[in-house]
């Protein structure tokens, strides 16, 4: 379990409030849940089954950046303005997940500050994660051979 998971993110009473808004929804394999540039107006938790998320390369197919799997937050875009998705997602296996409404999430957020701090911390710690994966992900790809690392 990773420090961006739901189960070690968030406090015990905060996942309790967040789990209870949540209603089970489940993808098939090949599903895309969102497309870069769409509005991002609700988020999953992955209970069984793996996301890919990927990036949009002109001329190429999309770039997986990360594969996600229990516990593991899908899409952080919905908590930050303008709301529309930085990436996209795919399902990869058949998938069950949580889904949350954004607009109810934010709000819960605006009523509590001690859980919209939690959340942000969480949510923070995704992007941060996510953005790492794709930055190695892209060196990967892309640096020339033995450059992967330097700046």
């Amino acid at each position: 379990m990773t420090a961006t998971t739901l189960a070690a993110a968030l406090p015990a009473e905060h996942r309790a409030r967040l789990t209870e808004t949540a209603r089970e929804v489940s993808f098939e394999s090949g599903a895309r849940l969102f497309e870069e540039g769409q509005r991002a107006d609700r988020f999953w938790i992955v209970r069984t089954g793996t996301v890919d998320l990927d990036l949009s390369v002109p001329g190429r197919r999309p770039v997986v950046i990360e594969s996600l799997g229990h516990g593991e937050l899908v899409g952080w875009s919905w908590h930050f303005p303008p709301y529309w998705w930085q990436l996209g997602a795919e399902a990869q296996s058949p998938v069950r997940a949580w889904e949350f409404d954004a607009e109810t999430v934010r709000a819960m957020c605006a009523r509590d500050p001690e859980f919209g701090r939690a959340v942000a911390t969480w949510v923070g710690r995704v992007v941060t994660d996510r953005l790492h994966a794709a930055r190695l992900r892209l060196l990967d790809l892309y640096a020339p051979h033995g450059t992967r690392g330097r700046a």
